[in-house]
């Protein structure tokens, strides 16, 4: 499979002629043609087996006991998640773009996701900056990257929150927060911060938190495809995301600096899209 430094060493050759052009770009739908019928024909079955245990479980209530059983559905769900999100990269270049007034766009999703995390103890802020513009883009594609890249801020902060939680000296570790309070602890608070704004002809989204942050040795591949330091994860939504961004002409940057104090934001990730 190509990662993005492929893709980007592709499209150089292929601005050199036309006639490379026209070579590598049937020879790029043919391995994304490629990927589409594998994971389509892999897809089928898997969901023919999780059917199959389901109707198990319903005659055979007693399976739910035996050892591994939820191990087995865990791996199937996990096997189904990355086939739909391989899919996903696979397609992730071919927009349907839709006129779209960004300011709305934008306040609706926040409060969304708002709801989402109102029983943790995150503070969401938001910031949508007034004169956003109303540009063709696929928000249906963007949603995705969004709710991507708050996910994963989002399972910083709980990581991080839980670590102190774990931990004796728990508090928060700001100094400049201990001074206004000599003597009182102060317990972590998670953080996550939305912000849209026009700058020149740009639109720019940042996602920043204050959770565990990212490793200095860890940020130069996060982007790349299969790469995750999430028990959970299938190391495709930033590439994913990347690649969606940039099919929208623009650039997904990320920025992390871990061992700032927990009551500083860490981590931001930045995404710049050109307005037409």
């Amino acid at each position: 499979m190509f990662t993005e430094s492929d893709y980007e060493k592709l499209h150089q050759i292929m601005a050199e002629s036309p006639e490379k052009e026209e070579l590598l770009t049937r020879l790029l739908h043919s391995h994304r043609m490629d990927i589409s019928t594998i994971s389509h024909e892999i897809r089928n079955p898997l969901t023919l087996i999780y059917s199959t245990l389901q109707m198990i479980e319903a005659s055979n209530p007693e399976v739910l006991n035996i050892r591994h059983w939820s191990d087995l559905h865990s791996d199937i769900e996990y096997m189904k998640q990355l086939l739909e999100e391989l899919s996903a990269y696979n397609n992730g270049q071919r927009l349907s773009p839709s006129s779209t007034d960004f300011d709305i766009f934008l306040k609706k999703f926040s409060l969304s996701f708002a709801s989402s995390i109102i029983e943790t103890d995150i503070e969401f802020i938001s910031q949508i900056e007034p004169g956003l513009p109303v540009m063709p883009a696929d928000s249906i594609k963007l949603r995705e990257v969004l709710l991507n890249l708050l996910g994963n801020a989002r399972d910083a902060v709980l990581i991080q929150q839980s670590t102190c939680s774990n931990h004796l000296d728990s508090a928060c570790n700001c100094e400049s927060n201990r001074s206004l309070n000599p003597g009182k602890a102060l317990t972590y608070s998670p953080q996550i911060h939305f912000h849209a704004w026009k700058e020149h002809s740009n639109l720019i989204i940042s996602v920043s938190d204050n959770g565990c942050g990212i490793a200095p040795e860890h940020l130069s591949s996060v982007f790349e495809p299969f790469v995750t330091y999430k028990s959970s994860g299938t190391g495709l939504g930033l590439p994913l995301s990347r690649r969606i961004i940039e099919a929208h002409g623009g650039t997904l940057t990320v920025h992390s600096e871990p061992d700032l104090p927990d009551c500083q934001l860490k981590t931001t990730f930045t995404l710049t899209i050109p307005i037409p």
